[in-house]
């Protein structure tokens, strides 16, 4: 039976208080804080964190599918996952697809990869990443949050098999945003809640249960992502569902993350099943998808490399200037130097490995690895005797650093960092999700796939240092 082999999950590193908006804007504040992608971070680099994090906890396995979700993609017209499966080194041969539009991409697009890799023989990853905007004073800015979720999905080597799914889909007006619109807009909540979100809720949770042939009381975890916390409130009322068996929404530490939030909430449960035991995933908007998974005995072996707990610990603040800067919703006037080129298609193409897979070369002839890959060693002078080396799941620590105050960036001052890798290269590039007062030579890094600048609507990718989390 399929399911999942693997899960990753990504929370970005800045938090911004709801107090401090509330403060700015004169308005009242929610409790709590909600995750912010740093100013060089969107869907597409979330997106690859999570997927590496996956799949470094799967089996070896050919990957034959890709579907990535996520109602903000970096590109209106080009396909956002050959970003993500270029930076995850994934092979050429994959199928790829964007799901997008609706918050419900999410589960949608983990039912579509069960349903690939059931069929297929070949594994699928899906991913799912959001950065959704919110209108100053609106109450999307402060329930709003940005984060990723990632699952190797197969027929072998399952740790949570999926025993029966349901689907329900109806047009009804309740979350919108018309191309080229920056905030989305809703529709009354009264409306939502008792003539779509509650019903939709019930109806498709009735009817996986009935075709997994269980009953509530038969379920470990509950996981119900809706747009509408009342929804989820009166759909655990109606099953008489244990509080403690209902897992955290991250309401108060992280906000609602779009299409990325049904999965990173799965894959805060996934780690507390035994062998065994059963998760109903539910989520409502656009429609509603739900399906029910058992923890298999592969479950108890299985550690996640990062988890979502961790993930919500390893934070730094942002400031709401900061963060109305990052998203261009506060103008704010350019550096006084020449705006950076485009990059071109040609170089970024004949360069994909290392530009976005970040894999350098080794010496065949003395061993020495090195970065950007060389025809020529720069140790032994041995010409055309090299070999691909990947350097991005390699730690790292400073050599020595600088702080750049001039350079262009959102987020000033720049630190460029020397680092030398755990057995040999070194590379100068810049520092990220730090403090620049806490940087210090000697000092562990591991590399994160970033946005460096965008130019003519192109996004110029490339890897960045930031500190172990």
């Amino acid at each position: 039976m399929a399911g999942i082999v693997a899960y990753g999950s990504y929370v970005p590193y800045r938090r911004l208080k709801r107090a401090a908006i509330a403060q700015v804007l004169g308005v009242v504040a929610s409790k709590g804080e909600r995750a912010v992608a740093s100013f060089d971070e969107d869907s597409a680099s979330m997106a690859v964190e999570a997927v590496r994090d996956a799949l470094k906890a799967a089996p070896i396995g050919t990957i034959g599918t890709l579907l990535f979700a996520t109602t903000t993609p970096p590109y209106g017209e080009k396909l956002n996952a050959t970003v993500v499966g270029a930076a995850a080194r994934l092979p050429s041969s994959i199928r790829a697809m964007d799901v997008t539009g609706s918050v419900r991409a999410g589960l949608t697009s983990l039912l579509q990869g069960i349903d690939a890799a059931a069929g297929s023989r070949s594994l699928a990853v899906v991913a799912m990443a959001d950065a959704r905007l919110g209108a100053p004073e609106g109450k999307a800015e402060q329930q709003n949050g940005d984060g990723a979720a990632a699952f190797v999905l197969g027929t072998d080597h399952v740790i949570a098999e999926c025993e029966a799914s349901s689907s329900q889909t109806r047009e009804f007006l309740d979350t919108w945003r018309a191309p080229g619109e920056q905030f989305a807009h809703s529709w009354e909540e009264r409306f939502s809640l008792t003539q779509a979100h509650a019903p939709l809720l019930s109806k498709t949770i009735q009817d996986v249960l009935a075709r997994a042939k269980v009953s509530p009381g038969d379920l470990a975890k509950v996981v119900i992502d809706a747009p509408n916390q009342r929804a989820v409130e009166e759909t655990l009322r109606g099953l008489k569902i244990e509080p403690a068996k209902v897992s955290d929404s991250f309401a108060l530490t992280v906000g609602q993350t779009g299409a990325a939030h049904v999965g990173l909430m799965l894959a805060s449960v996934l780690p507390s099943l035994k062998p065994g035991e059963r998760v109903l995933v539910a989520s409502v908007a656009d429609g509603a998808d739900a399906m029910v998974l058992r923890a298999t005995p592969a479950i108890a072996e299985f550690k996640p490399l990062r988890s979502v707990g961790r993930m919500i610990e390893s934070k730094g603040d942002v400031s709401y200037g900061s963060y109305l800067k990052w998203r261009e919703i506060l103008p704010t006037e350019p550096p006084r130097r020449p705006d950076p080129d485009r990059p071109a298609g040609p170089p970024m193409f004949r360069a994909e490995q290392w530009k976005f897979g970040f894999v350098g070369s080794k010496c065949t002839n003395c061993g020495t690895p090195q970065l950007p890959p060389q025809r020529v060693c720069v140790k032994c002078r041995a010409r055309d005797k090299m070999e691909p080396y990947p350097f991005a799941d390699r730690t790292a620590r400073i050599a020595t650093y600088a702080i750049d105050r001039l350079a262009f960036s959102l987020n000033p001052p720049t630190i460029n960092v020397v680092i030398d890798f755990d057995g040999g290269g070194r590379f100068l590039g810049e520092m990220t999700d730090c403090e620049p007062e806490k940087v210090a030579i000697g000092d562990e890094v591991e590399m994160t796939f970033r946005r460096l600048f965008t130019a003519d609507g192109v996004h110029n990718y490339f890897w960045k240092a930031r500190p172990k989390r």
